[in-house]
C-alpha cells in the first residue's frame, strides 16, 4: 500500500514526530522505503552563507538537523535515503512527491520557519493542496 513514503524533514520537533509516524508505517510494510527530503530555502541559504564561517559548517548543521530522523528510521529497521533540494519548501516537496510517484507524504504541521507559516499558510498546507497522493500531517 504505502511502499514509497516521502518524509519532509527540517529538524523541527513536528518533523521529528513525523519521522516516528513514517517509521511506524514503513516497518509494517515489506519492501517499503522512506525518502527523507530536506529542502534548503533560497532565502535561508543566502543568510547561512553570509553569517556562517564556511560551507562545511553549514553542511554540518544541516546534517545535524537530519540526524534524529535517520536514527528513528534506522532503529525501526526501515530502508531510507536522504535527498536534498533547493527552493521553496512547499513547492519542492510537492514537486518531488509528484515526480517520483510516492504513495504517502508525511510532514509535520509546523516547521522551523514561523514567519512563512503565518504569512503564506504553512508548508504542510501547500503540500496537501498540491500532491497527488495521501498526506499525513503530524502535530
Amino acid at each position: 500500500m504505502y511502499k514509497h513514503i516521502l518524509l519532509a524533514a527540517d529538524g523541527s520537533d513536528h518533523s521529528i514526530r513525523a519521522a516516528r509516524h513514517a517509521a511506524e508505517i514503513a516497518r509494517h510494510i515489506p519492501d517499503s522505503k522512506v525518502d527523507i527530503l530536506f529542502v534548503i530555502d533560497y532565502n535561508q541559504s543566502k543568510s547561512d552563507i553570509l553569517h556562517k564561517d564556511s560551507i562545511i559548517t553549514i553542511q554540518k548543521e544541516r546534517s545535524l538537523r537530519l540526524k534524529p530522523h535517520e536514527e528513528i528510521l534506522q532503529n525501526a529497521g526501515v530502508a531510507y535515503t536522504v535527498k536534498v533540494k533547493h527552493g521553496e519548501p512547499g513547492s519542492a516537496v510537492a514537486a518531488y512527491a509528484n515526480e517520483f510517484g510516492v504513495d504517502l507524504v508525511v510532514i509535520g504541521s509546523r516547521g522551523l520557519n514561523k514567519l512563512q507559516e503565518f504569512v503564506l499558510g504553512g508548508v504542510s498546507h501547500k503540500v496537501a493542496k498540491r500532491v497527488k497522493c495521501p498526506v499525513m500531517i503530524v502535530k
